[in-house]
């Protein structure tokens, strides 16, 4: 069963965003719960998939996406802490740094998370807290 998580976005300013969309390049990330670092030895380059389950908006800290779609992404090459997030996926739900997403994490490199059980991670967003006082819009 899966690690349940709730992130808020990092990256760069949304004009830099653009530009690394057109080019296909990392532009925003997410980061993986301490423990699921620790138990799975998390490296550089291997696959965590799951399901994003959805998106809020860091302007109202509402709902703006509910896709609850599965997703296959890759950790940087510099470390396996950070979760890369595909350029498509930026551009379908206008991510930036000042967005949330809301994921459950079901295998890191093949392997089940939590076999049995569900869990919520640590790092999971409260939501009184993802009202912020500075957001960057979304460039298209």
């Amino acid at each position: 069963m899966p690690e349940k998580c709730r992130v808020g976005v990092c990256g760069y300013d949304p004009m830099l965003v653009k530009g690394y969309l057109a080019a296909n390049i990392r532009a925003l990330w997410w980061h993986i719960s301490d423990e699921l670092y620790e138990e799975f030895n998390m490296k550089p380059g291997i696959k965590v998939s799951g399901t994003l389950l959805k998106v809020y908006d860091g302007k109202d800290g509402k709902e703006s996406a509910g896709p609850n779609e599965p997703f296959e992404w890759e950790t940087s090459k510099e470390s396996g802490l950070v979760v890369v997030l595909p350029s498509d996926v930026i551009a379908k739900y206008k991510l930036t740094e000042t967005t949330f997403i809301e994921l459950l994490v079901d295998k890191i490199d093949g392997k089940d998370v939590y076999p049995g059980e569900e869990k919520m991670s640590e790092k999971f967003w409260p939501e009184e807290m993802m009202k912020l006082d500075f957001v960057l819009e979304y460039i298209e």
